[in-house]
């Protein structure tokens, strides 16, 4: 398989992260797949936000769980942008996306979804979070998942393994060739974020690794390889 390279939250590097803008944008630069993350608002929507709260990326404060879609709607989410909903990014690109659980709670919302628009094949779920993968996957059977993790050792191959995960997002300040080799025995894909720089995508050379997330469009020119 050709190596990936992921659209971090659209291309956040230079759109306004996890908006309609910033996805087409990462469609539009040739990414291969489109990562975004998941919360579930006071009435139940799947608010396509990375933090809980939408202090640090819009004009408004507090937490997405404590404000219906109507007042997320009304928020300045950069350059005029609204908070999308995760249909509408389904509507707004066709590429392959990454839907990353944060909210726990929002994971079996998003598997009435993959089965309501019949897009399982279209969509990884990703969660730092074991339990919401293990919930995905019980509810859609077939569902390909993926566990993330920031701050792990060698167990975090024994963790997908038994959420039944086929593949492992790790940052890549923490990647050893000893979890790399770890994953591989046990036939896990292994992507690395976040990919800005030369010396990371030389360290993902050197692992051989199947796909990089990144901010910035520019590594599909330089980052062309196969894992």
């Amino acid at each position: 398989m050709n190596f990936l390279t992921i659209g971090h939250r659209g291309v956040m590097g230079v759109e306004p992260e996890n908006t309609l803008r910033s996805f087409v944008a990462a469609e539009r630069a040739g990414l291969d797949v489109i990562e975004l993350d998941l919360h579930l608002s006071k009435d139940g929507a799947l608010v396509v936000m990375h933090d809980a709260d939408v202090d640090r990326t819009t004009d408004g404060s507090g937490p997405i769980a404590e404000k219906t879609l109507e007042e997320l709607r009304e928020l300045d989410a950069g350059n005029g942008e609204r908070i999308p909903v995760f249909e509408e990014v389904l509507d707004a690109v066709r590429a392959p996306l990454q839907a990353e659980i944060k909210d726990v709670r929002a994971a079996r919302s998003l598997a009435g979804v993959l089965t309501d628009r019949g897009v399982t094949d279209r969509v990884e779920v990703l969660s730092f979070h074991d339990e919401a993968i293990a919930e995905v996957a019980r509810l859609v059977p077939g569902v390909r998942t993926a566990l993330v993790a920031e701050h792990y050792g060698p167990e975090v191959v024994e963790r997908a393994v038994a959420v039944g995960a086929a593949t492992v997002c790790l940052d890549i300040q923490r990647l050893t060739l000893e979890v790399v080799e770890r994953a591989r025995k046990a036939g896990l894909r292994v992507c690395a974020w976040v990919v800005n720089t030369q010396q990371d995508l030389r360290l993902v050379r050197a692992l051989e690794l199947d796909g990089a997330t990144t901010d910035y469009p520019d590594i599909k020119r330089t980052g062309r390889f196969t894992a």
